[in-house]
């Protein structure tokens, strides 16, 4: 049994140094670095290259490096193989701490300010009274996030494909439900996984049924948002903001017209970043699980996307 490592867009050196060191008896390789794929049993995977599955014969399991299972193509994989994802406790604090901070950040201008100190204007205004925060997407990080917004004063509101229950949000769930939602929305934050049916949600239709003082935060992946349309809804006054942590393209290319954008607040992917150790005592016992013939946890349905 070996395990690849098909992480792409990064310097992977630290990560196998330390797989080597807590799975001494397992055979590690990077992608560039295999030699004899018939060998592999076990991918840890990031934008992997599409063309790495069909030469894995022996294939019995994929890891995710992340929280998502959106940058591996789930219809290249064989049925029988098992999908599984990275499960961070310190993601969702961390999560909910940037969501309050950006939404109190809307809420009180900073960056309107911080335009106006560059320009040396000195002109206070109130806080927006705005108070309703709407979450697409209600997992584990969806609940925390509503969690720490009710507890520092803002009303909650969160949308999910399929019926939930929750006695802090109040819950909205299918189309009807997302237009009932939108239309009573001051910040809308989006937690939802990344699949074909959420790809591009964030579009013209749905942000003209937001009110023009609404701010989007987008903190789960850069393809749900239609970017043209997010551009056009903001340079014609259609919604009033947005702050975004994650892009279709990353690094963000320095011509992008985001970066300088006045009603855009930009952070790089930095929302919740998962600890090497952590994420590493996962993996480690998920290739332990595999090669005892054990079930393997956090794995995903294939199927839903998440």
């Amino acid at each position: 049994m070996s395990v690849l490592v098909a992480i792409t867009g990064r310097d992977n050196t630290k990560l196998i140094a330390k797989m080597k060191s807590r799975l001494p008896s397992i055979r590690i390789e990077e992608l560039n670095d295999c030699q004899n794929l018939e060998s592999v049993e076990f991918v840890l995977a990031w934008n992997a290259p599409v063309s790495l599955w069909p030469t894995l014969p022996n294939l019995k399991a994929v890891s995710s490096f992340g929280a998502g299972v959106d940058s591996i193509d789930l219809s290249l994989l064989p049925a029988d193989v098992e999908v599984v994802r990275i499960v961070d406790k310190q993601l969702a604090n961390d999560m909910a701490e940037y969501v309050l901070t950006h939404v109190l950040a809307q809420k009180l201008r900073l960056k309107e300010y911080a335009i106006k100190q560059q320009q040396s204007i000195w002109k206070p205004k109130r806080a927006h009274k705005h108070n309703q925060v709407s979450i697409l997407g209600f997992g584990e990080l969806g609940q925390a996030c509503a969690h720490r917004l009710v507890n520092n004063g803002f009303n909650v509101n969160a949308w999910s494909r399929s019926p939930k229950t929750s006695n802090i949000a109040t819950l909205y769930h299918g189309d009807d439900g997302l237009t009932q939602m939108l239309a009573q929305t001051d910040y809308l934050v989006c937690l939802l996984p990344l699949t074909s049916s959420t790809q591009g949600i964030i579009n013209k239709q749905l942000l003209e049924q937001l009110p023009e003082h609404a701010v989007v935060i987008n903190v789960a992946r850069g393809g749900h948002i239609v970017e043209a349309d997010l551009l056009d809804a903001l340079n014609n006054t259609r919604i009033r903001a947005a702050t975004l942590d994650v892009f279709a393209s990353e690094p963000l290319p320095s011509e992008h017209p985001y970066w300088l954008h006045p009603g855009i607040t930009l952070t790089p992917h930095c929302a919740a970043l998962s600890d090497l150790d952590s994420v590493i005592e996962q993996i480690a016992e998920n290739i332990l699980r595999l090669k005892a013939k054990q079930p393997l946890i956090n794995c995903i349905d294939k199927q839903q996307g998440y």
